[in-house]
């Protein structure tokens, strides 16, 4: 399960914090409470930011912002964190990595970056932010900072060395440094988010090197411009890599109407780049995503957005747990995601499923539940779900309306957390049922066929949900108060079969 060691980069005792195994898995990890063994508030718990993960010697370090809950007058903010994993559901935390500076130093508040190694030396490049008044009144916002290590956890900053945005880009967003050895090229590349001035359009800016222990990176032209029919306001959290014949390139946007983590495909690291019919492999809930390799399988990273106030009601917040997709690659060069295979094994407790109500035409066959909703709607309610619940089942459809699930369903009130297949928009949407109205959160594009079957998986664990359709595409979403609650299937203007239903739990 999940092993968290809590301690200090200066040797303090660390703080074993337990999990019972019987209730539920920590497939979507949070930093722990009382990280540094420590009463000050600051250290109380957090959350997960921007993920920048690095594969080693059979490990996945995930080194991370921490979020904290609480930030007292004074301090910084988001320094970074690590947890190490080689299997998805066991995740040992390793402490604070890099921390954030004082009021007066460029990285009160510390950005997302990335590591590459050169030598014998491991190189975390970041990003300093600092917005306090004094600070910019003589320095720019955001810049790229460094510091080095030999074995991935003491890191040592680099005091004088610093990147600022080249003439003709603003310093106020020039942040999260993606580097990597492009060997086609035969330099390091160093990919920047930020946009041009005083046009202000929004690029994924390149800077390269022969060496970065010399510490001299030159500039060169943007590998991305936001289009005109785009208009992001920034391209955050680039990520660029080769899969095949293939370059694709990744970044997160939070402004427009379709906001998460988007790619684009080409046949050169350095474009032009072409755009996917669906380009995103997640709604918007997944944030700030970025890849890794083992060398045979390539995942991706993002955080699951918490709301604030931490309720289903509340309003999506920056910071979140961990949830990793397994990266896909068809034949035409389009991507897809699906669960890590680690994560089903972990449910291997079938669970007894209890029909508790039916609504309108309901027929059931062992595990396979018809619901006929062509004339009125119908509705099937199961019993309560547990902390961590996998859900399987298959789904076929003859119309264009509306059919899924209901989590946290509550049929006295008419509340519930809704998951609605929607043909007629070619998307599965998100929405908060409350007394019959629904208030939407989150959607994600896929094309339905009718009389076409279709492979669901749905994982809960403690406040996530993260549904896949057919190993394509993945649908995170932040839901509390899962446990002891009833789960439904619905089907409206349509007739919907739901078939091989089982449901798990851990152990």
């Amino acid at each position: 399960m999940f092993s968290i060691l809590a301690c200090s980069n200066d040797d303090d005792a660390f703080t074993q914090v337990p999990v019972d195994p019987g209730t539920q898995t920590n497939v979507y990890p949070l930093p722990p409470e009382q990280w540094l063994g420590e009463t000050d508030p600051y250290y109380t718990s957090g959350y997960v930011g921007d993920i920048m993960p690095y594969y080693n010697d059979g490990k996945f370090n995930l080194f991370f912002l921490h979020d904290a809950k609480t930030k007292p007058a004074g301090k910084g903010f988001h320094d970074i964190h690590n947890f190490e994993t080689t299997n998805f559901t066991e995740f040992n935390y390793k402490g604070r990595m890099i921390p954030y500076g004082v009021s007066d130093e460029p990285d009160f508040g510390v950005g997302t970056g990335s590591v590459v190694k050169v030598g014998d030396t491991y190189y975390f490049y970041y990003t300093g932010h600092n917005g306090n008044t004094p600070f910019v009144q003589n320095n720019p916002r955001e810049s790229v900072l460094c510091a080095t290590s030999t074995d991935l956890e003491n890191w040592t900053k680099i005091d004088d060395f610093k990147i600022t945005a080249p003439a003709g880009y603003t310093d106020f967003d020039f942040r999260d440094p993606h580097v990597f050895y492009n060997e086609e090229d035969g330099k390091y590349w160093m990919l920047m988010s930020t946009q041009t001035d005083p046009a202000r359009k929004a690029v994924v800016l390149l800077f390269t090197s022969d060496d970065p222990a010399t510490n001299n990176w030159t500039v060169q032209n943007p590998i991305y411009t936001t289009t005109p029919q785009e208009n992001y306001l920034m391209l955050e959290c680039a990520d660029i890599f080769k899969m095949g014949a293939y370059w694709y390139l990744i970044f997160s946007e939070n402004w427009s109407n379709h906001t998460g983590t988007h790619y684009r495909i080409a046949n050169s690291p350095n474009g032009p780049w072409t755009t996917p019919t669906i380009d995103r492999f997640d709604g918007s809930y997944l944030y700030a995503a970025k890849t890794a390799s083992d060398g045979n399988k390539r995942y991706l990273f993002g955080w699951t957005a918490r709301k604030s106030p931490e309720n289903n009601t509340g309003n999506k917040e920056w910071g979140g747990n961990i949830v990793t997709h397994e990266i896909i690659q068809n034949n035409d060069g389009t991507l897809n995601v699906k669960q890590p295979e680690g994560i089903v094994p972990v449910y291997t407790n079938n669970a007894t499923i209890t029909v508790e109500n039916t609504v309108g035409t309901v027929t059931q066959s062992n595990n396979t539940f018809t619901l006929d909703g062509t004339s009125n709607d119908a509705l099937v309610t199961f019993n309560s779900l547990k902390k961590s619940n996998h859900i399987d089942f298959k789904i076929e459809m003859q119309s264009n309306g509306d059919f899924g699930v209901l989590l946290n369903h509550d049929p006295e009130n008419n509340t519930a957390f809704k998951i609605a297949f929607e043909p007629g928009f070619n998307r599965v949407a998100a929405y908060n049922v409350n007394d019959g109205n629904d208030l939407y959160l989150n959607h994600v594009p896929f094309n339905f066929t009718a009389n076409t079957e279709y492979k669901v998986s749905i994982t809960t664990n403690e406040d996530i949900c993260v549904l896949y359709i057919n190993d394509e595409v993945a649908f995170s979403n932040r839901l509390y108060d899962v446990t002891g609650k009833k789960w439904s299937f619905f089907s409206e203007n349509n007739q919907t079969v739901f078939s091989n239903l089982t449901l798990k739990n851990p152990y």
